[in-house]
């Protein structure tokens, strides 16, 4: 399953946030795969993940919680929305 996750951080984090993001590069763990990330110049960004593992996913957002605040819409592409369209 492909997730969406948004994510921004505050001003009063992005110092920490930056230094943990150079320090690690953010990978994720087993069991997630990252299709591609976006950082945008306004402090946030998106990731496109994807995993049938949602614990898995869970534990990588958590690892970054107590920095960012994370938004996660599951996706589908086009063919998984027509089989979704009556």
């Amino acid at each position: 399953m492909l997730f969406l996750v948004d994510w921004s951080v505050s001003c009063s984090n992005r110092d920490a946030a930056n230094a943990r993001f150079k320090e690690t590069g953010g990978p994720p763990p087993a069991g997630v795969k990252m299709i591609g990330r976006w950082h945008g110049v306004n402090g946030g960004g998106v990731v496109i993940a994807e995993t049938s593992d949602t614990v898995a996913l869970g534990k990588w957002l958590q690892q970054w919680s107590d920095l960012i605040e994370f938004d996660v819409t599951p996706v589908v592409d086009d063919a998984g929305v027509m089989k979704i369209l009556k």
